[in-house]
């Protein structure tokens, strides 16, 4: 919760506001997450305006992770960006209908002169997460036979030429062409 008091409901007035706090629970993504109690730095600006409060701000945090080919743990930083509205409580001068209406269900307002920014703040991160991420641009994932890390494995790492059983009959034809 960010206090707006000192903000005032005065548009055109502006504060910034720079917090270290811990994630209240894990922001998780399918391969990437930022674990619960970790800390994540906001940098925040807060501007009165005349529907209420537009906050626009920067996350910035650790997240962990599994490389997508090689499976290894990784740690990255993490950086977001946000924008949101946040809605004086009240202020509806104008019935809504239709579209309007739906929009309004999706607007985030204030709680007294309070502001909550979890759901904001998880949104960003969730979405700044990597899809695959990687331990490095070139990392050459695992072995298909094996599951050796090819990275250790070097270049000569093979298994041979192995035929799938269900083509052997096809390959016995092609090698001695004249039985039949």
């Amino acid at each position: 919760m960010v206090d707006t008091r000192q903000l005032g409901r005065q548009p055109g007035s502006m504060r910034t506001v720079n917090r270290i706090v811990a994630v209240p629970e894990a922001f998780s993504g399918a391969m990437a997450s930022v674990p619960e109690g970790s800390e994540v730095e906001l940098d925040l600006r807060l501007e009165a305006v005349m529907e209420g409060v537009l906050v626009t701000g920067t996350i910035g945090g650790q997240l962990t992770a599994e490389c997508s080919r090689c499976l290894d743990p990784l740690s990255d930083d993490l950086e977001a960006g946000f924008q949101e509205l946040y809605r004086y409580p009240g202020d509806d001068e104008s019935p809504l209908s239709g579209e309007d209406a739906e929009d309004e269900d999706e607007d985030y307002y204030l709680e007294g002169d309070l502001l909550d920014l979890g759901p904001v703040v998880r949104d960003a991160v969730v979405l700044a997460l990597p899809l695959s991420p990687l331990c490095g641009p070139d990392c050459p994932g695992l072995c298909a036979e094996c599951g050796v890390r090819l990275a250790e494995a070097g270049p000569d790492h093979s298994h041979g030429e192995r035929v799938d059983p269900r083509w052997e009959a096809l390959r016995a034809i092609a090698e001695d062409p004249g039985e039949r």
